[in-house]
């Protein structure tokens, strides 16, 4: 399933992460990726310069990177969350 790189579409993806142990924070930083994750914290840190879709592309990497609960999410996070899982990055 495609999604369109959209405000609304970066807001599903930002309220999925806040159902996790993880917090999501935009800052400034000059990261290699963009990203970095600060696993002994539980915080994720996206560079706060980058347009909707290079936040979005960070968020799906991330996503796709950590090991999420499902059953933790809500009902409407386990389907954008088995969608995601389902789909591969496009470059």
């Amino acid at each position: 399933m495609s999604h369109k790189y959209s405000k609304h579409f970066l807001n599903k993806l930002e309220d999925l992460i806040a159902e996790t142990d993880y917090i999501l924070r935009y800052e400034r930083g000059n990261f290699t990726s963009g990203w970095c994750i600060l696993n002994d914290t539980k915080i994720i840190i996206v560079n706060k310069f980058f347009a909707t879709d290079g936040k979005i592309n960070c968020l799906l990497d991330i996503i796709k990177s950590l090991n999420i609960d499902k059953n933790s999410l809500s009902e409407k996070n386990q389907k954008l969350f088995y969608e995601l899982s389902q789909t591969k990055l496009e470059l």
